[in-house]
């Protein structure tokens, strides 16, 4: 029997590659994600497509009832979905702020309730979270997004402790640099909010590193993570957490052991590396 696992922003980046991946590793894969126009090539690969908006409670319930329906299983849930919203703190309004934390964390929170009475039923399943080298690092312009993927990484370790009776494992995947749209997005809002405030000139060095890394060969494809969270599902006793692509581990490794400031001296030397300063 094939396993089956749901894939929250399947539309781009590294949810398309790891749904087209587990495809070919012959899981029953459920693409999810708002653009659903967007995925018709993933249908023709097999997968099967579902519209999710995680911050629609009702577009979360339907997505859940219809694997529950169609499967009575769940084995794997990976929560890919997320965008980076940047900007000053004090430029960017709290209502987006409440909309990042919407889509980063409680719309995941939301899908990860609703998915567990399957996985806790069948006693087994995985729970993929992917945050980022940002949940354990820090950068200008970048409060909300860092804010909600540290909340990840918190959720994710209690999460952990509390699904083990159930034989349910929790993985958290640690991107570093993955060419995706990820950072055009980042950069479109960070302009918008601070482009014409006090913090211009932050904000104009942040977009030319953001533009910069794009181009940089330190930048990996999505499938590096895609290969990752494969291996992980595969494992009887997965690893607790991946960082991965990107220069991820060379950077959680340096904050690890530099001190607060003297890491912020390293993020200002790399901001001004990549934006050619």
């Amino acid at each position: 029997m094939s396993k089956t696992v749901l894939i929250t922003g399947a539309s781009s980046g590294i949810g398309e590659a790891t749904a087209r991946r587990l495809i070919a590793d012959g899981y029953k894969v459920y693409a999810a994600a708002r653009r659903v126009d967007r995925m018709s090539g993933l249908s023709e690969a097999g997968a099967q497509v579902l519209p999710l908006d995680l911050t629609d409670d009702a577009s979360i319930v339907q997505a859940v009832e219809t694997i529950a329906k169609r499967e009575g299983r769940l084995d794997a849930l990976i929560n890919n979905a997320g965008y980076g919203s940047y900007g000053a703190l004090e430029d960017v309004p709290l209502e987006e702020g409440r909309r990042q934390f919407e889509v980063n964390v409680f719309g995941l929170a939301r899908l990860i309730q609703l998915c567990l009475p399957m996985m806790r039923a069948q006693r087994s399943g995985t729970i993929v979270n992917i945050t980022s080298i940002g949940g354990k690092m820090h950068e200008p312009m970048g409060s909300w997004y860092h804010a909600t993927k540290f909340a990840v990484e918190g959720l994710s370790d209690c999460l952990r402790m509390e699904l083990a009776p159930f034989g349910i494992d929790v993985v958290v995947v640690e991107p570093g640099g993955i060419r995706t749209e990820w950072s055009g997005i980042a950069t479109e809002g960070l302009l918008r909010y601070s482009g014409h405030t006090a913090y211009a000139e932050q904000a104009a060095s942040h977009a030319r590193m953001f533009a910069g890394g794009e181009k940089s060969s330190i930048v990996s494809a999505p499938d590096v993570v895609a290969k990752t969270i494969a291996r992980a599902l595969r494992a009887s006793r997965p690893r607790t957490r991946y960082a991965i692509g990107g220069g991820a581990r060379t950077i959680l490794f340096l904050r690890r052991w530099l001190s607060d400031r003297a890491f912020d001296g390293f993020m200002r030397r790399i901001e001004k590396s990549f934006a050619g300063a």
